[in-house]
């Protein structure tokens, strides 16, 4: 049995197998350390096993893998191509939300990077413009290089996936998370929860020795848990990581249209979207956008000059899915919008409904 992440073909939805084995898949046939593992254990896994590849940045310096990359170092690691709309925007809208989340410890004792699949076409200004939309800070990498390195690169890590359509570049979509002076490697979902993740990066992989302020937060503060519906549960895996619900905040672009912006994210905040969008309109963008993007419909062409010609990526949603979602949308915006009545009628703020 193979126990690997869905590539892109349509299959995301069945991804959410690594929230029942992803916690235990590591590096191909490794096998987690502690943080107080053994020098053994540590040589096991260092020069000796990763490839040391040259690799060129998204600034145009070139790099070695395990010398410059991971050695000795809390990292974060994908592949993505620049030019795919399918899961690509997604998995790397979610490293950005992890890099806002762990703030300055980002190029300080945690790093990440984004390896390309497609070297042919992800230069170094390809992929620093790409870096630029997801406005990735220090010590987020975008890196290209040769493709026999980079596949040697996938296999070694775990996320190649043989017989697999090179074409359309399906690949694997998981992220890699590693701590190579300890040995503990584990691979995640870019649809779990950002907070989920950031917490074992920057955390779990240092044996607790810097505690994030998550680790710190008041268990009896956490919200009352409840069953999401599937509109919500849609929207909290997969859209969430670029958009809100009613905590934008409102600013007129072009045409005179006033939009809410949604607070650190890629996308606009989605408060009386059923409203101010046709149901049928709605439908088609969450079936097929970048079919909408190819007939230069003027709403999408809007947005998409708006946000940096950030695509939202195409979910495969079915119809059944992409009915709910728009219907939590309208159910969840007339909940926020009749919270702000009550708080504006008695003074006090409605508590805040996390969206992660």
């Amino acid at each position: 049995m193979r126990l690997v992440s869905t590539p892109h073909s349509g299959r995301l939805a069945t991804d959410w197998l690594l929230l029942l084995i992803g916690s235990s898949i590591l590096l191909g046939i490794l096998v987690t350390g502690s943080a107080g593992a053994s020098s053994k254990n540590v040589n096991r896994w260092g020069a000796q096993y990763f490839p040391n590849v040259p690799l060129v940045t998204h600034e145009g310096n070139t790099v070695h893998f395990f010398d410059d990359l991971i050695e000795g170092k809390v990292v974060v690691i994908n592949f993505i191509f620049t030019a795919c709309t399918d899961s690509c925007p997604l998995d790397t809208a979610r490293l950005a939300q992890i890099q806002q989340i762990l703030g300055d410890r980002v190029g300080d004792d945690i790093f990440l990077y984004s390896i390309s699949i497609d070297p042919a076409n992800d230069t170094p200004e390809v992929l620093a413009e790409y870096a630029k939309r997801f406005r990735a800070g220090p010590g987020w990498k975008f890196l290209t290089g040769k493709e026999a390195d980079i596949k040697l690169l996938q296999k070694k890590l775990g996320l190649y996936m043989a017989g697999l359509d090179e074409a359309t570049k399906d690949h694997n979509m998981s992220l890699l998370i590693g701590n190579q002076s300890t040995g503990q490697w584990m691979k995640r979902s870019p649809m779990d929860s950002p907070y989920f993740i950031a917490e074992q990066i920057g955390s779990w992989l240092t044996n607790w020795e810097m505690p994030s302020e998550l680790s710190e937060q008041n268990y009896a503060d956490a919200s009352e848990l409840q069953v999401p519906s599937m509109g919500e549960n849609l929207f909290r895996s997969r859209c969430a990581v670029c958009h809100t619900i009613g905590t934008g905040s409102a600013r007129t672009v072009g045409g005179g249209e006033s939009i809410e912006i949604a607070q650190n994210r890629l996308g606009p905040d989605l408060m009386h979207v059923g409203q101010k969008r046709e149901r049928g309109w709605l439908a088609r963008w969450l079936a097929n956008p970048e079919k909408l993007l190819e007939e230069n419909d003027p709403i999408v062409m809007k947005l998409y000059a708006e946000y940096d010609n950030v695509l939202m990526p195409n979910l495969r949603l079915s119809d059944v899915e992409i009915g709910a979602l728009i219907d939590y949308l309208d159910a969840e915006s007339h909940r926020v919008h009749e919270a702000r009545l009550g708080s504006e009628a008695s003074g006090v703020h409605p508590p805040e409904h996390h969206q992660h």
